[in-house]
């Protein structure tokens, strides 16, 4: 304890001072080779890393923007084909109502040209059939009349010769 009481922080010994010296010379030595060097290696590695990260980084953002600009393009381009898709669609379905209706139309006409066809077949034929009814009504009475007329042969025979004498004047 007696060289502790002696010291002086500012009038340093000789001798103290050189053993500091050499002491300061063998711990900044040791430092440099074991402690040092690893962290300086360590530091730079750091340091490589974290441009490393900081590049990626940057790379993924404009990864990011040039995907981000693309599914914008993807989705305009999609829109419009569903525009496409959607005219198309309108048009087909307008197309299909007009052909719809055509149809509809011509079969309506048909229809309408086979019932006044089949009306005036019908017509026809009751026309036919209202004469030929009237026809044998109407024989059928001539029938009672002449022998109604001719109940008598005398009258028939006078009857049949003057018929007989008409037909061959004519």
């Amino acid at each position: 304890m007696l060289f502790l009481a002696d010291f002086s922080v500012i009038k340093p010994d000789p001798g103290l001072l050189i053993w500091t010296t050499i002491i300061f010379g063998i711990f900044w030595f040791l430092m440099s080779r074991f402690a040092f060097k690893p962290i300086g290696e360590s530091l730079k590695k750091r340091e490589v890393d974290i441009q490393n990260s900081l590049d990626e980084a940057k790379r993924a953002r404009e990864e990011m923007s040039n995907v981000q600009a693309e599914n914008e393009k993807l989705l305009i381009q999609a829109r419009e084909e569903r525009s496409a898709i959607l005219k198309e669609a309108k048009e087909a379905k307008e197309e299909i109502i007009a052909e719809a209706k055509e149809r509809a139309h011509v079969e309506y006409k048909r229809k309408v040209e086979s019932a006044i066809q089949d009306i005036e077949n019908q017509k026809m034929a009751a026309m036919v059939a209202l004469k030929n009814q009237a026809g044998q009504m109407a024989i059928e009475i001539a029938e009672k009349l002449l022998r109604k007329e001719l109940a008598n042969k005398a009258d028939q025979d006078a009857y049949a010769k003057s018929l007989a004498e008409s037909i061959n004047l004519n």
